[in-house]
């Protein structure tokens, strides 16, 4: 049975222009090592720049592999609630119905292109944002709509999910930042206690 494995990662530590600091690159040259030792087979990203320069560096690392843009990647809010969580009230301030329905196309698009099994066994990374990380991992776990809210991950941590015909996705790992020194952890969170 062919398996299709998802390692899903959101791009390196960026400063307010969307560039990659340094940082952000040095966690995407970790990344690639750690992916070295998988058999690849394409490099998918975001078309911001920020996972583009991210999937390069990994692309760069990993060889003769295709490294290419999938727009289903970009950054977007993939699902508004329609009663809003209190402690999400400021965050969702503003976002009209025509936001809403777009970021509701796009995570659809999303999963109808990367969430299956695909035809033949494959390796596929895709270097994406906090929300895509969070919503794809939802719809694995067939969890409610609204769970996206509740999962963050840091800067270039690793998730990896298989899908294979007839069977539910596995989730084998999410968050997962062990190639990554501890000061390189925990970026893209907000300030607290750190495991």
């Amino acid at each position: 049975m062919a398996t299709r494995h998802l390692y899903v990662v959101r791009h390196g530590m960026a400063d307010a222009f969307g560039e990659l600091t340094e940082a952000g690159r040095q966690q995407s040259e970790l990344l690639a090592e750690r992916l070295a030792a998988l058999p690849v087979d394409a490099v998918w990203h975001s078309p911001l720049p920020r996972a583009v320069r991210s999937a390069r560096i990994v692309g760069e690392r990993l060889g003769d592999i295709p490294v290419r843009e999938a727009a289903e990647l970009v950054d977007h809010v993939p699902y508004v609630p329609t009663e809003i969580p209190a402690p999400w009230a400021g965050f969702f301030d503003g976002y009209d119905r025509a936001e809403a329905a777009e970021g509701s196309r796009l995570a659809d698009a999303l999963t109808a292109r990367f969430a299956r099994p695909a035809a033949s066994e494959t390796h596929e990374v895709l270097v994406t944002h906090a929300y895509q990380v969070s919503w794809l991992l939802r719809h694995a776990l067939d969890a409610p709509p609204v769970r996206w809210l509740g999962l963050s991950c840091g800067n270039t941590a690793l998730t990896a999910i298989d899908y294979a015909d007839g069977a539910a996705p596995r989730v084998l790992t999410y968050n997962d930042m062990s190639h990554l020194p501890p000061s390189l952890r925990w970026t893209g969170f907000g300030p607290g206690v750190r495991p």
